[in-house]
């Protein structure tokens, strides 16, 4: 007899959920609160222990097609000091990342859903929880689904439901965000390298190829951002782009062609969190991926932990065992990997986004040097391909 599970969130981790457990027997029910789901954001940047959930999920190759290889992380002072030099080769030698742009890995997974029964459900705004034990979801609209063997919350950072499991958990705002856009880059001069140029902790600017977008004839495309307080993104949406675009220019003359193909309704805005959910699950219910654990981008893992999350919890429910247990189990393993990364994301993250000098002066003369130690330089790259773990990996999974 199948059993019956409801994800509640269509982006990359609830997908990636909904697929797992539907290969594996479930009858999963997909609520999503957009009446057409779309992905959010611009590009991103897949590890290799992200790649490798893709593959136990049958989807490495394609999306593999459609981005763009990542030999290198690279990032310099805007008076021309190294500040990051982090080459994949110093984990293993033939590893890589992958830029993609977000509807390459969106179309890859959701493309997948309906051929392995997966029933979607779209225009359903998730607002309440009830009887954990046999999950139950009203919407906003007054509609009741369920009940279901096991709920899996996977709406993102910004979560409702994460209180209803844990009314103590935490996510603030952090204070500072970005704003990303998309650029074409025919000639590939950016290709194969992520690149920042910062000025303190006040600037940061970046550029990661991510192969091709919706349109393929427009060629390969650079994913743009620009650090930014969250205070201040109203201003920068009012105010015009040609001071801001000699701004960039003079800290980094050879991408100005590139932040020039920009406008407002170009660019988008991206805000982060920090959440602090204690147990993620309850009963037959349980939280993924960022709602979970959510972070800052500083260490680019977002997508790949919420892969990962995706594919262990399939497997950990497979094993003859209570919901419940299993689900206390799978938090368990999956704490072991996630908290290091959450750990360390907020420890790096007023190194590259703050306000004053302190902390850059730290990242520059103390986090720098230390991190260009040949000793310090392998382990750093464990942790960029997000190997770096407390116990073992499951089969399969294993980067």
């Amino acid at each position: 007899m199948s059993r019956s599970a409801a994800v509640v969130g269509c982006g990359v981790g609830g997908m990636a959920a909904a697929l797992a457990l539907a290969r594996r027997g479930w009858e999963v029910t997909l609520l999503e609160a957009f009446a057409e789901p779309r992905p959010l954001g611009s590009g991103l940047l897949l590890q290799p222990t992200g790649l490798k959930a893709l593959d136990f999920l049958g989807l490495g190759e394609a999306v593999r097609a459609k981005g763009a290889p990542i030999d290198r992380l690279f990032g310099r002072t805007a008076q021309g000091r190294t500040v990051i030099d982090m080459r994949y080769a110093d984990w293993r030698a033939d590893a890589q990342g992958l830029g993609v742009h977000r509807s390459s890995l969106f179309g890859a997974l959701h493309e997948a859903l309906a051929p392995a029964g997966v029933t979607v459900k779209t225009g359903v705004e998730v607002t309440a929880l009830a009887d954990p034990a046999r999950p139950r979801l009203r919407d906003a609209a007054g509609g009741e689904h369920g009940p279901f063997d096991l709920a899996v919350i996977a709406d993102g950072a910004a979560s409702r439901l994460r209180g209803a499991l844990h009314p103590r958990a935490r996510a603030p705002v952090y204070p500072w965000g970005a704003v990303w856009g998309n650029a074409r880059d025919p000639e590939g001069r950016f290709a194969g390298v992520l690149a920042q140029i910062y000025d303190r902790a006040e600037v940061m600017i970046g550029a990661l190829p991510i192969g091709l977008g919706p349109d393929a004839a427009r060629g390969p495309l650079v994913s743009l951002f620009w650090s930014l307080p969250v205070a201040r993104q109203d201003v920068f949406f009012a105010d015009g782009l040609e001071d801001w675009r000699d701004r960039i220019g003079r800290y980094w003359p050879e991408a100005r062609p590139l932040f020039d193909q920009l406008d407002h309704a170009g660019l988008s805005r991206a805000v982060y969190r920090d959440v602090s959910a204690g147990r993620w699950n309850q009963g037959a219910c349980t939280l993924l991926g960022d709602a979970a654990h959510g972070t800052s981008p500083q260490l680019g893992q977002g997508a790949n932990l919420a892969l990962i999350d995706a594919v262990e919890l399939a497997e950990r429910l497979a094993e003859p065992r209570p919901v419940p247990v299993s689900l206390g189990r799978f938090q368990a393993e999956r704490r072991r990997h996630t908290a290091l990364y959450q750990l360390l994301s907020r420890a790096l993250t007023p190194l590259y986004q703050s306000s004053g000098g302190f902390w850059s002066a730290v990242r520059d003369w103390v986090y720098a040097p230390v991190s260009m130690w040949p000793g310090v330089r392998r382990l750093g790259a464990h942790f960029l391909v997000g190997a770096v773990r407390l116990g073992r990996w499951p089969a399969g999974l294993k980067p």
